[in-house]
């Protein structure tokens, strides 16, 4: 049975994922000459980013406005450098 638990976000970034952000342009429905802006955030694992392409492709299947163009970014949050174990864990109320 596979696990169904949701990750956390370390676990997601030990195995590669990245927080990936998508400007989306995309046509209105009503008025095609005019384009709109919508911007899409998840962690994904680059090259492929198999979330974004998933999000793009229901685009596709269930919403109206026709996609001009998609600008993304992706950063690797945390390097093996910059992840270390904390020697003491401190409580403040």
């Amino acid at each position: 049975m596979p696990d169904t638990t949701p990750k956390t976000v370390d676990l997601l970034l030990i195995e590669g994922y990245r927080l990936t952000t998508a400007e989306i342009l995309y046509h209105f429905p009503d008025h095609p000459l005019l384009l709109q802006s919508f911007v899409w955030q998840e962690y994904d694992l680059a090259p492929k980013f198999p979330e974004l392409t998933k999000f793009l492709d229901f685009w596709e299947a269930n919403l109206d406005g026709k996609v001009h163009s998609v600008k993304m970014t992706a950063r690797e949050l945390v390097t093996g450098n910059e992840m270390r174990f904390a020697a003491a864990q401190l409580y403040l109320h």
